[in-house]
């Protein structure tokens, strides 16, 4: 017997169906295609999860996800590490809806000792790199034994400071994405894929 499906799920099923999409809130709209549909980025998971598990064999990790954005790529990623992991979080931030405002806050510090440690730092887009190496440089100072950083997303043309990733999942053109735990103002991480954001005024 065929559940019924509510107003999400049918959304859901045919944008997976169609590769197309608009979910609009307020006067703030999503339009387009995909930038990367739900099994190109399980794919590109899975292969990332191997190679780390392959440069860590016979090790164990310490996985830090830095919140809120890299929950859901990290959920997937430590779900296909074949090596034995603990779990930390951090939580910073320097956006204000879509622009960087250049100065780091911190929500949330890693509770776990990692001195020498083998650290992975989960990412979910690099772009100015200015928080990804405040964080990076606060964890070195606890002497881990290594520091491995994994971003999902790779966004260079606004890279502001350089910031050693060690694996990347996509090289992205300079646009604003949302989905797979990337937000607009606190919204549209929900979805299952990741998404060029456009702002629209809507009319009527």
């Amino acid at each position: 017997m065929f559940r019924r499906l509510c107003g999400t799920e049918r959304l859901l099923s045919i944008i997976w169906g169609t590769g197309a999409f608009g979910v609009s809130q307020g006067e703030h709209m999503i339009t387009g295609k995909p930038l990367y549909t739900v099994n190109q980025i399980q794919d590109r998971v899975k292969e990332l999860a191997c190679a780390i598990s392959d440069d860590f064999k016979g090790e164990e990790l310490l996985v830090i996800p830095i919140l809120k954005g890299a929950f859901m790529f990290a959920s997937d990623l430590v779900r296909n590490i074949k090596v034995p992991l603990e779990l930390d979080f951090i939580m910073a931030s320097s956006y204000l809806k879509t622009d960087s405002t250049g100065d780091v806050t911190l929500h949330y510090d890693v509770r776990e000792s990692i001195k020498g440690r083998n650290v992975l730092l989960v990412e979910d887009i690099v772009d100015s790199g200015v928080t990804l190496n405040y964080i990076r440089e606060r964890l070195l100072q606890k002497r881990p034994a290594s520091l491995k950083i994994c971003g999902l997303l790779n966004k260079q043309a606004r890279r502001e400071v350089d910031v050693p990733l060690d694996y990347i999942g996509f090289e992205i053109p300079d646009v604003f994405v949302v989905g797979y735990g990337l937000d607009y103002d606190n919204k549209y991480r929900n979805l299952p894929y990741l998404a060029v954001f456009k702002k629209e005024n809507k009319e009527g």
